[in-house]
């Protein structure tokens, strides 16, 4: 399955890795890739290294070299268009959300050591697996926020996991 989000995000992740960040793929476009199903990703999701705390600190400090990714985006052709969301769009495209990575452990349990580290040629880039994006989904799941943002789109991505998951066992 080609996928135009993916291919943009490996020109982003090229771009942070020359500024020393190994980007997180998130979103149904990581779950994309781990699946093999088509989950109508509407925007690209990346996590960064960033304060832990995530939304207890102010936008403009809670990720870790913020500067230098807005110049990166601009660079690229994209305007921010949420400081709270870390949201960027370019014309004709979609729109590009950053995360935390560091706010995994307290989200969803998952390590950040255990994340595997993926590559596409020169490109770094760390991808949840089955496992790590079920813990996601069913911790954003009981999130008043995203459950009320994503219309419950989240249950069917566990129940999809679920079953992968038992499948493979």
């Amino acid at each position: 399955m080609h996928n135009n989000k993916f291919d943009e995000f490996i020109k982003i992740a090229k771009k942070l890795n020359g500024i020393n960040i190994v980007p997180l793929l998130m979103g149904s476009v990581g779950l994309e890739l781990v699946t093999g199903k088509s989950w109508n990703a509407q925007d690209l999701d990346i996590h960064v290294p960033g304060d832990k705390r995530g939304w207890e600190v102010p936008p403009e400090l809670s990720i870790f070299n913020w500067n230098e990714i807005m110049q990166l985006m601009d660079s690229m052709g994209y305007s921010l268009i949420d400081l709270h969301e870390h949201e960027f769009f370019k014309e004709g495209l979609f729109s590009v959300e950053f995360g935390i990575i560091d706010t995994l452990p307290d989200f969803a349990g998952v390590q950040l050591e255990d994340l595997e580290l993926h590559r596409k040629g020169e490109v770094e880039y760390y991808l949840p697996n089955p496992e790590q994006y079920l813990a996601v989904y069913k911790s954003s799941s009981v999130d008043s926020y995203r459950a009320n943002k994503n219309n419950n789109k989240d249950l069917l991505k566990i129940d999809f996991l679920k079953n992968m998951i038992a499948s493979n066992m």
